[in-house]
């Protein structure tokens, strides 16, 4: 019997199902952007141009510690919902203790390593450091008090999946939404009150990771169906970490190679200087809140492949990922339009700079428009991941959109060194890379149905 909180994905209507699981996912990606949204607008509006290059500029450098492990909660997403599908209950049990400690286990690396590298990363990165406060030593700041908070952050987002494993997107929603009001009401006090630009900022999102940790982990504990959660029984078992791990790690792999070439790029958008810097992470900003949202349907594509995968629906996971791409590119379209036709007034929630604004309306037209591109690859990874192969969609994007990314920084760039000549490489790169996923998507379904057929013939 399916509890309340929870979706079955194996049976039933499935478009309506997936926009059911979708619609809470996308409203808990949007209100974390407009959190950190709020911590960006507080820290510009009452601590001037080089607090808000100082936080913006950093998001690059988080990405690339953090997605390494926000990666193999994907895994962890992938398998839990895989055994669910199948009904190995005792599976499921194991895979839920060992991904909350990976979690705990993750999260204290995290916080030594930014700690440890926070400053050489950001010098590497050609972060601006000019006398008396300077970006560089606000940005340091930020990262290390940010990452006091990483373990609770981990063990958030690996409940979080797991609650999305068994189609339950709601609870995590509620869960943001408080500790994200109490984000905000840190930012306003520690930076209006107590005049304590980035620190204070940084420490607002750490209490509130802390408690959306705790909410989390306070629901699965509570919880009655096979996901629930007994502190007793939290160790690491090898196979279901291997499991884990095998659909895990390739995506974060992935994710922190993108980061780097993300990297690379804002290295050159800092050569163009701090207000440049301002301008291109206010518009990156706006453009996460596209992302997020369509987000929702990656989390939908792999969750239903992969519980279809394990209850052998072969039918039923080739139309969700038909759904899925259909429902990303509504939204991304959607979304992107009304970012590039509002860019001027949303430009300004961060800044009054001109400049700033001009800068940052340039880097919309050329990745906010386009973004839905991004969700068509997106999706696709998403499906070729829930029939259980990591490596090849991993492989494929670090070609196709990674490296072909640092290929055009290093060519095309250095040859035509304008801003809009920077950003263009992010649409032509979703393009290639979509393309080669819906070929290896093809060959995903011919090689599972042949080894379904087989097993049942056995």
């Amino acid at each position: 019997m399916k509890q309340k909180n929870s979706i079955d994905m194996c049976n039933g209507p499935l478009f309506s199902k997936m926009i059911v699981f979708a619609l809470p996912l996308m409203a808990t990606g949007l209100l974390q952007m407009l959190y950190n949204a709020a911590d960006i607008i507080v820290v510009g509006r009452f601590s001037g141009d080089d607090a808000l290059a100082a936080v913006t500029s950093t998001s690059s450098l988080v990405h690339l510690l953090v997605n390494l492990f926000l990666g193999v909660s994907t895994g962890v997403s992938a398998t839990v919902a895989r055994h669910l599908g199948a009904r190995h209950l005792q599976k499921v049990h194991r895979s839920v203790h060992t991904s909350i400690l990976l979690g705990i286990i993750g999260g204290i690396l995290l916080l030594i390593a930014g700690l440890l590298f926070a400053e050489p990363l950001l010098r590497m990165m050609g972060t601006p450091d000019e006398q008396g406060a300077s970006v560089l030593e606000q940005s340091a700041l930020y990262v290390r008090i940010y990452f006091l908070g990483m373990p609770a952050f981990l063990v958030y987002n690996f409940g979080a999946a797991i609650l999305r494993a068994n189609g339950d997107t709601r609870r995590p929603l509620i869960f943001l939404l408080i500790s994200g009001l109490v984000n905000v009401g840190f930012n306003l006090v520690l930076v209006i009150v107590f005049h304590l630009g980035v620190a204070g900022v940084a420490i607002a999102t750490a209490v509130s990771q802390i408690l959306s940790a705790i909410l989390v982990l306070r629901c699965l504990f509570q919880e009655r169906s096979p996901i629930r959660l007994v502190f007793s029984h939290l160790r690491i078992h090898p196979k279901m970490m291997s499991e884990i791990l095998r659909i895990g790690l390739p995506s974060g792999v992935q994710s922190s190679l993108f980061s780097i070439s993300n990297v690379i790029i804002q290295s050159s958008v800092n050569s163009f200087g701090k207000i440049a810097m301002a301008g291109a992470g206010a518009a990156a900003n706006i453009e996460g809140f596209i992302y997020v949202a369509m987000n929702a349907f990656y989390h939908a594509s792999l969750n239903f492949t992969s519980q279809n995968f394990g209850a052998k629906q072969v039918e039923r996971m080739a139309r969700s990922c038909r759904y899925a791409l259909l429902l990303v590119s509504i939204t991304g379209l959607m979304l992107g339009g009304l970012c590039a036709v509002f860019a001027d007034p949303l430009l300004h929630i961060y800044t009054d700079n001109p400049e700033a604004i001009q800068y940052g309306t340039i880097r919309m037209c050329f990745v906010g428009i386009p973004y839905f591109l991004c969700g068509l690859m997106e999706v696709m990874t998403g499906y070729i991941r829930g029939m259980g192969f990591s490596l090849m969609p991993t492989v494929v994007s670090l070609v196709g959109a990674c490296g072909l990314r640092i290929v055009w920084v290093l060519t095309v760039f250095q040859t035509f060194p304008t801003f809009a000549g920077l950003f263009l490489c992010y649409p032509v790169t979703w393009i290639i890379t979509f393309l080669a996923h819906a070929v290896c998507a093809k060959f995903a379904e011919k090689k599972i149905t042949g080894l379904f057929v087989t097993n049942k013939s056995a």
